[in-house]
């Protein structure tokens, strides 16, 4: 018969460690364990099963591999953590005591000192993994530097985020390693390249924070001391690479009145003097490369030689009177898909990054306004190049370049409604009024200056995210804004990409929706016509009648109620006709007054042109309508019978589809149809979205109409 093994000594069970396990193997308390493993980068593991990694009743909840608990035995840190709980003792018994004096200078003088140079080490033992895994960090910093100062953030750990952060701002400054930024609801997200590292933070806006009761500052401590440690080895690494010294001089009272930036000195190593030589000489290098590959794209497409092409490692036999040089330039190869139906490849790019990060503001000199955010503003500007930004007195003094009646700024960044332009040379008169000293007339405050643009933020941002300048007239003070699309998100085929235009990624099936629903909205549209213009005609009718009877009331009161016969007689007595007439006429009876006939007359003229005018109206409404619908048939009767052909086709492609799955195994077939789901659900969502968009644009397009 075989041993019995002991319960937990094999298996699953020996590979996992419970948290109050591991407290009481290292002999340190919980606030201390929570510490030396943020500093060590271990975290908790979830088994497979904890039933059977338990080994009591009730399943515990945190669990940490045995081994890396095992690895903790032998750190540094535990014996100063030792120290500081035999300190704490010590203290307390002096205060118990009441030795005031002998407590403060036993934390004055005995209060061990944590250095974790070390635990960077060992974490990052290259470079670029440090560079990897400085995401976080440098959220986490730039977080702490926007703080407020409070009981649980002391104001030290605030000066030493903002120093440390504005140093790597410089460092970014200084080699143009920025690439993007975007504005979201949280923050600005920026992107830098650091040696081929794409590394992604978050800066908080400077508003007034308000730290809740629900933030457990005592953890965030802890990662803010091991990430001000890891940047301080960053920064230090990447100033000595580009020769110059770290740290950098800080002025702290150019800091207190506002400098930011500005009171970070740079100073170029002795031992590497030439440094900034060869940066100078590296960005030349670049411009050349750069304006090679132009020349190369600009050219016409040549034909294919027939004689095979060199490798880059044979060089070409010079011609005669040319020296032998070495092409510096990299063509690219550009890659073309077979399949027409094919996605679109990404094609290499042949801009070099970092000279148009170095000339995308390097002409420009510009103000920024008082409402404007200035440190983002002038982080971004001298990351690309500009070397010539001012501000407003009220944003801070020392660093601007200029001020705002500076002739020679070119552009001005403004975030309010629209300036009015600039009021009307004055009178001779009036200039001598309005002369100061100097004989300079003195501009009026909120009034545009001649000859400067004026623009928006967002014409900064979305200029570097599109690598050149947008059109500034898009961005001009009270302008609808054009969308501020992240830079990161890549529409992909299918999806919807508010970039593209509307026709060009809508489908068969959404355009034809949108042609019915458009003659649907005709017809009802031509209905109404017609509905409101038989209503007018009958209220025309009616308004005729109406203003027939009017008149017919109207000679009866003019007649004052006398007979038709009084009205005879008086134009007998003023005509007096002879008595051969009046007899004819009284024999034949037909003279009955004279002033009745005409009423009735201009009654049914007006009748008559009021019916003929409604006649008219109804058979010019009739014939549209019956023009329209016809066409209207036209358009119908095409469209199902293009909706027959594409229905047809998609059946038969299903009836494909299905066949070829019933040849697939069970696991597979399960896989494709979520597969398909997946995409069903995505191309529903980029269907609403363009239709949300069709309605904007026909909504624009009958304002604009209208």
């Amino acid at each position: 018969m075989g041993r019995i093994k002991k319960k937990g000594t094999s298996g699953a069970t020996k590979n996992y460690i419970t948290r109050s396990q591991a407290v009481r193997k290292l002999q340190i308390s919980l606030p201390d364990f929570r510490r030396l493993c943020i500093f060590k980068g271990i975290y908790p593991r979830e088994p497979r099963s904890k039933k059977r990694v338990s080994t009591s009743s009730t399943p515990s909840t945190t669990f940490y591999y045995t081994k890396d608990i095992q690895y903790l035995l032998h750190e540094p840190l535990l014996n100063k953590f030792r120290d500081q709980k035999a300190l704490a003792k010590k203290i307390s018994k002096a205060l118990g005591r009441n030795e005031v004096s002998d407590a403060a200078r036993f934390e004055k003088n005995l209060t061990p000192k944590l250095r974790l140079d070390h635990i960077i080490k060992e974490r990052y033992p290259t470079f670029v993994d440090a560079l990897r895994d400085l995401d976080d960090a440098l959220s986490m910093l730039f977080l702490f530097a926007n703080l407020p100062s409070t009981e649980n953030v002391p104001p030290k750990i605030i000066a030493k985020c903002q120093r440390l952060t504005m140093e790597f701002e410089h460092y970014l400054i200084r080699t143009n390693s920025l690439r993007k930024s975007f504005l979201s609801i949280k923050g600005i997200y920026y992107q830098a390249t650091i040696q081929g590292q794409d590394i992604l933070w978050l800066v908080p806006y400077r508003f007034v924070q308000r730290t809740g009761g629900d933030v457990d500052f005592r953890i965030m401590a802890t990662f803010v001391e091991f990430y001000t440690t890891l940047l301080s080895f960053v920064n230090f690494r990447l100033y000595t690479s580009i020769g110059l010294v770290y740290p950098p001089r800080f002025d702290a009272k150019s800091e207190e009145q506002g400098a930011e930036l500005a009171a970070i000195q740079l100073e170029v190593q002795s031992g590497n003097a030439d440094a900034d030589m060869q940066d100078v000489t590296a960005t030349q290098t670049n411009e050349k490369a750069q304006t090679e590959a132009d020349r190369l794209l600009s050219l016409p497409d040549a034909e294919p030689s027939e004689e095979p092409q060199t490798n880059g490692d044979a060089a070409a036999e010079p011609v005669d009177g040319e020296t032998e040089t070495q092409d510096t330039s990299t063509t690219l190869d550009q890659f073309a898909s077979l399949d027409p139906k094919a996605d679109t490849l990404l094609q290499p790019s042949l801009t070099a990054d970092a000279s148009t990060a170095s000339k995308l503001f390097e002409s420009f000199t510009i103000f920024l306004s008082r409402e404007t955010p200035r440190h983002p503003l002038e982080f971004i500007l001298k990351a690309f190049g500009c070397k010539r930004v001012g501000w407003d007195t009220s944003l801070g003094e020392p660093g601007a370049y200029c001020s705002e009646d500076d002739k020679r700024i070119t552009h001005q960044i403004v975030d309010r409604p629209d300036i009015p332009l600039p009021s009307p040379p004055l009178t001779d008169g009036e200039a001598d009024m309005e002369d100061g000293e100097g004989g300079a007339v003195v501009r009026k405050s909120n009034e545009r200056v001649p000859g400067r643009t004026y623009i928006q933020p967002q014409w900064v941002w979305d200029s570097i995210n599109a690598g050149q300048l947008q059109r500034a007239d898009l961005y001009a003070p009270g302008a609808t804004l054009p969308p501020h699309l992240s830079p990161w998100v890549k529409a992909k085929r299918g999806e919807y990409d508010p970039t593209v235009p509307l026709a060009e990624q809508e489908t068969a099936a959404e355009v034809e929706a949108a042609e019915a629903e458009e003659d649907e909205v005709d017809e009802e549209d031509a209905d109404d016509a017609l509905a409101e213009a038989s209503e007018g005609e009958e209220i025309d009718g009616v308004r005729g009648d109406e203003e027939a009877r009017a008149l017919e009331d109207e000679l009866e009161d003019e007649d004052g109620g006398m007979d038709v016969e009084l009205a005879g007689s008086e134009d007998e007595e003023e005509d007096k006709p002879t008595d051969a007439a009046a007899g004819a006429a009284d024999d034949d009876g037909d003279f009955g007054g004279f002033s009745d006939n005409e009423a009735d007359a201009d009654v049914d003229a007006a009748t008559r042109a009021a019916r003929d005018h409604q006649a008219e109206l109804e058979a010019e409404a009739t014939g549209k309508g019956v023009a329209a619908g016809k066409a209207g048939d036209k358009k119908k009767a095409a469209r199902e019978v293009s909706q027959a052909k594409r229905t047809r086709a998609e059946r038969e492609e299903l009836e494909d589809v299905e066949r070829r799955k019933m040849m697939m195994p069970r696991r597979k077939r399960k896989m494709y149809e979520k597969m398909v789901y997946s995409n069903a659900r995505k191309d529903e969502e980029a269907e609403v979205l363009r239709a949300k968009k069709r309605k904007i644009e026909k909504g624009g397009g009958k304002k604009s109409k209208a």
